[in-house]
C-alpha cells in the first residue's frame, strides 16, 4: 500500500474534497489547503512527496507557489486549471511544473499521472521505497519521507530531510558543504553555500540532545560535516 503525502492545493472545496476522497481511496496520504499561503505552510511542516496546484489561488497564486516549492523541492507539481491557454501551460511547465491537467478530468486519469510521476522517482533514484535507515534512536522512513526520534515523529522540511538523508546514506564519511548542496539543490543551481549550515543547525535542533555537543552530526573542522553511524 502507497503511503507517500500528497498537497492538495485547491481552493473550491467540494473539488478539493473530491481529490481527497480519491486519493486517499488510492492508498495515498492527502493533505489539503485552500489558499497558496496555507500550502506554503504544509508544504514545510508536512514534507509531501508531490503537489497537485490549482493555479487560481487567494493569497498566493498556483504559479508564485509552484516556483517557491520548486526553490526547495524537486517533488513532482502536477498543475490543474480550467484555463486552457497554451501559455499559461507554458508557464507552468517554464517555472518547474511537471504536468499540467484541464478541468475538468477524470480523477482516474489524474491518479494514474501520480502513479506515473512516482515510478519515474523511483526508477530515477533507485532507491527501494521500503528502505529504512537507522542510527540509534534515529529512523529515517525513505518512502514515507518521515523522521523519528525515540519513536517520536520529527517534523522535517523538504531540503532538511533531504539532507539529513544524505548524510546517513554516507555516514562515516566527511562530506564538504559544496558537496552537500550540490547533491541536494543541483549543480547548475546558484545559491549561497551557507544555506547549509542553516538547514544542518534546524536538523540539529530537532534530533540532538545538545546541539552544541552533537551526537550524530558532527562538525568536521576545514571540511564540513559528518553524520556518525
Amino acid at each position: 500500500m502507497a503511503s507517500e503525502k500528497i498537497l492538495i492545493v485547491e481552493d473550491d472545496l467540494q473539488i478539493q474534497t473530491l481529490l481527497k476522497d480519491y486519493i486517499n481511496a488510492s492508498g495515498y496520504i492527502a493533505v489539503t489547503a485552500s489558499d497558496g499561503e496555507e500550502a506554503l505552510q504544509k508544504f514545510e511542516t508536512e514534507a509531501p512527496q508531490l503537489a497537485l496546484l490549482d493555479i487560481i489561488l487567494p493569497k498566493v497564486d498556483g504559479f508564485e507557489l509552484c516556483r517557491k516549492i520548486r526553490q526547495e523541492s524537486n517533488m513532482p507539481i502536477i498543475m490543474l486549471s480550467s484555463k486552457k491557454e497554451d501559455t499559461d501551460k507554458i508557464l507552468a511547465l517554464g517555472l518547474g511544473a511537471d504536468d499540467y491537467i484541464e478541468k475538468p478530468f477524470s480523477p482516474r486519469v489524474l491518479i494514474a499521472k501520480i502513479q506515473a510521476q512516482f515510478r519515474r522517482i523511483y526508477e530515477l533514484s533507485g532507491t527501494p521505497a521500503t528502505d529504512t535507515l537507522r542510527v540509534k534512536d534515529l529512523e529515517v522512513d525513505v518512502k514515507a519521507r518521515t523522521v523519528t526520534l525515540k519513536g517520536e515523529s520529527i517534523p522535517f522540511s523538504v531540503k532538511e530531510f533531504e539532507i539529513l538523508h544524505y548524510l546517513m546514506l554516507n555516514k562515516n564519511q566527511a562530506l564538504s558543504r559544496e558537496k552537500i548542496f550540490d547533491e541536494i539543490w543541483g549543480y547548475n543551481e546558484f545559491g549561497d553555500i551557507n544555506t547549509v549550515t542553516v538547514h544542518v543547525r534546524k536538523i540539529r535542533e530537532k534530533i540532538e540532545e545538545n546541539p552544541s555537543e552533537p551526537s550524530y552530526i558532527e562538525t568536521v573542522w576545514g571540511i564540513g560535516y559528518k553524520f556518525k553511524g
